[in-house]
């Protein structure tokens, strides 16, 4: 690996800690606000951050003599499309983080590693094996995370896989859109049209007070401007100098930096059940990453 990769390899570590670390920021927010304000703030937070990166990027495209940002029809659509999406995933993110623990809920939204191309098999892509047995160990892991003790599986796990299914979504939105539009553009309306959406669901179902808001000010904080805005904008950078294949095994450890700065900030212990739990799942991420990214490599 020479130098230059090796720099954007250690900015998709970054982006996968700030991300793993922001459910710490999201699960101390339940605390005092409801999961409809708490996004409609840090969605809105995030969009507000991108605009003078926007505003950078395009003063840079204009230097290096690159053509200026176009097709406005598709990024309008799939801004709208993607907010909506992100805003169920993000609200069933945020309504399971106060029913479990940090590290569980990073693992089980994880997932959606595994689910990309499982649907991607489903309708006719080929799917190699490791695909399937990746499969098999999520389930198994999932299992092992979510079903203890007698009351089976906990509220905040159902929530968390709900979430994993809308991120799937999310992602294959993304795909769909993202060849024909500016990213960080994207990403900016998305933010805008989630945070609109959360507000308007925290005015019909939450009674916020400004108080509680305040109370909240470093969780809204982190997650709009580095979890959402910092860690999307080094995501484009980092992955375009970077091999596919280990973008994506570095990115997937977002989840094992979800239960580490659960454990250590929170002092979110998981049993030795749940940690096998959890190693099961990493494996089964690595592996579904495997078969079609070595190919595309």
């Amino acid at each position: 690996m020479d130098r230059r990769q090796l720099r954007f390899s250690l900015l998709l570590v970054l982006t996968a800690l700030i991300w793993g670390t922001a459910f710490v920021a999201q699960s101390q927010a339940t605390d005092d606000v409801g999961p409809f304000t708490f996004n409609a703030a840090r969605l809105l937070v995030g969009g507000v951050v991108l605009l003078p990166c926007i505003r950078l990027l395009d003063r840079l495209r204009a230097r290096n003599g690159e053509p200026p940002a176009a097709a406005r029809g598709p990024l309008l659509l799939g801004g709208v499309c993607c907010g909506t999406v992100l805003f169920i995933a993000s609200g069933f993110q945020q309504a399971g983080l106060a029913y479990t623990t940090v590290g569980k809920a990073g693992f089980i939204t994880a997932l959606y590693i595994v689910l990309v191309p499982l649907l991607g098999a489903l309708v006719g892509r080929r799917a190699g094996p490791m695909l399937w047995v990746g499969v098999a160990l999520a389930v198994a892991g999932m299992y092992l995370l979510c079903m203890t003790g007698e009351a089976g599986v906990n509220r905040g796990d159902l929530l968390c896989f709900a979430c994993a299914l809308f991120f799937t979504a999310h992602i294959l939105v993304i795909d769909r859109f993202s060849p024909m539009v500016d990213g960080v553009r994207m990403s900016c309306l998305q933010f805008f049209v989630g945070g609109a959406l959360s507000l308007i669901a925290m005015l019909i179902f939450e009674k916020p007070a400004w108080a509680q808001v305040r109370a909240a000010w470093f969780p809204i904080l982190y997650a709009g401007v580095l979890s959402s805005a910092v860690g999307y904008t080094l995501q484009i950078i980092a992955q375009k100098n970077v091999n596919p294949t280990l973008a994506s095994l570095i990115m997937s450890l977002e989840s094992v930096f979800s239960a580490l700065s659960g454990w250590v900030i929170l002092g979110q212990t998981l049993t030795g059940r749940e940690l096998l739990g959890c190693a099961l799942m990493f494996a089964a991420i690595i592996l579904a990453q495997l078969p079609g990214k070595m190919r595309d490599s």
